[in-house]
């Protein structure tokens, strides 16, 4: 009992600490979450990085064409005897004490070499395969930061539902209360009213504790402490969807979809792979040329000044290298029909997403209109309940009923509404066209919270 004790306060400590907040703690909206999570979201900072590194990429792959240029020095001090016959034919021996210095400067320009020019190719396809992975990531920041605040502001509507509920039943407890006193109630009707008003505050407080996890998660996005989030327009209207087909929308996948494209240049760098590893058995021709000088740089040369320049071709022909290059080429192979199966993979689902995400934004107009209707009727339906208690037609319970009914429907408009605007960026993220543009758009939907 204790511990269950302990638990109600901590909670009820939760839902206090929410309550306070909510109306006095610093606002975010829509847009100002995204402008932090830019900064702030390190899954975003961290594809950032990755872009920088994969930029990289075109310019390691080009290197290999461009001419290499190294110097070379070295020197050294050499002490050790010489022995040799003298003109008498009489071996003498004599010390040898003298330094060596030899400075060389080399120059390579590949002439051909179609390993090098695979890795050119790949270097560029390897760019280009990380900038749509980086324009993916960036979209997928819009939806990650609008789902997460959809989350927490859902939940606050889930919490000021419930506590409204839980005020309403405990009104009704007490017109029970009163009624009873009077000997005009029943025990009956204050039971089902307490159980009613016992299973809310047990809504509440997992309410309240849910909305600490979502404000947690969207915190951990834009990098801030959430207090206040905007809420949704009271005048809330589902805008027509352009266009209207499915199949339009595909093909617009097909183009723009930044998973697809990157799974294309993912093919690309595995041919790039193949052709590295046929190279394996083709000649290299390289173009050189060398300075050298070179002070006693060897035994036979001691107390000589050399210079030396030369200018040639190197030709290397590879004729054999324990089935190392074939073993490669076939690796390669079996790579890129995997990047085209995980390509066929991505398209599949993608177009499963896309389609999904399609007839949710499409039948959102029906749904909200319907579920608006139903919080209208069902509000109606409360007061009426109410009345006819009083003229004796209806009865506690029903009123009780009425009432849940009623946060049922609210919750579920409110969940609607949500889902729709989630729906509407998450269908544009899998056709690839998700932008700013369309940030601002959701953001249009909210207001300032008061």
């Amino acid at each position: 009992m204790a511990i269950a004790s302990s638990k109600k306060i901590l909670a009820s400590a939760i839902v206090m600490g929410f309550a306070l907040p909510m109306s006095n703690g610093y606002a975010i909206g829509v847009l100002q979450a995204y402008e932090a999570a830019l900064v702030n979201d390190p899954t975003y900072r961290s594809a950032i990085s990755e872009n920088q590194a994969g930029q990289q990429n075109k310019v390691i792959g080009r290197s290999g064409l461009l001419p290499s240029l190294q110097y070379n020095f070295s020197a050294s001090k050499n002490k050790g005897d010489t022995t040799a016959p003298n003109f008498r034919g009489i071996e003498t021996t004599s010390p040898l004490d003298y330094t060596s210095t030899s400075n060389t400067i080399s120059l390579r320009q590949t002439v051909f070499n179609l390993d090098t020019y695979a890795r050119y190719t790949q270097g560029i396809a390897q760019t280009n395969y990380s900038n749509a992975q980086f324009d993916s990531r960036s979209q997928d920041l819009i939806i990650r930061l609008v789902s997460a605040y959809a989350d927490a502001k859902y939940a606050e509507e889930q919490y000021n539902l419930y506590s409204a509920q839980r005020d309403s039943y405990a009104e009704q407890k007490r017109i029970n209360d009163r009624l009873f006193d009077k000997g005009e109630g029943t025990i009956t009707d204050k039971l089902e009213t307490q159980a009613k008003l016992d299973v809310s505050e047990t809504q509440v407080l997992e309410a309240a504790d849910n909305v600490a996890n979502t404000r947690t998660i969207l915190g951990g996005i834009v990098g801030k402490e959430i207090m206040q989030l905007d809420g949704l327009l009271p005048d809330f209207r589902v805008s027509l969807l352009m266009p209207s087909s499915v199949a339009e929308w595909e093909e617009i996948a097909k183009k723009n979809n930044p998973e697809i494209i990157a799974g294309q240049y993912a093919i690309e760098i595995s041919e790039q792979e193949i052709r590295k590893a046929n190279a394996g058995h083709l000649p290299r021709v390289d173009f050189t040329a060398n300075y050298n000088r070179g002070v006693s740089d060897s035994f036979t040369t001691r107390a000589q000044d050399n210079k030396i320049r030369s200018v040639g071709v190197q030709l290397v022909l590879p004729i054999y290298s324990g089935g190392y290059v074939n073993a490669v080429a076939a690796q390669a192979v079996a790579n890129r029909d995997k990047a085209r199966s995980d390509l066929d993979a991505t398209t599949n689902r993608v177009t499963a997403e896309l389609r999904k995400q399609f007839k949710i934004v499409t039948g959102s107009v029906a749904k909200i209109a319907a579920l608006e209707k139903s919080v209208n009727s069902t509000t109606k339906l409360v007061e009426a309940t109410k009345q006819s208690v009083k003229g004796g037609v209806r009865i506690n319970l029903d009123v009780l009923n009425a009432q849940q009914q009623l946060v049922a429907a609210q919750r579920d408009l409110a969940s609607a509404r949500f889902t729709y605007l989630v729906s509407f960026l998450r269908l544009r993220f899998s056709a690839g066209v998700l932008s700013g543009q369309d940030l601002q758009t959701v953001a249009a939907y909210f207001q300032p919270s008061t």
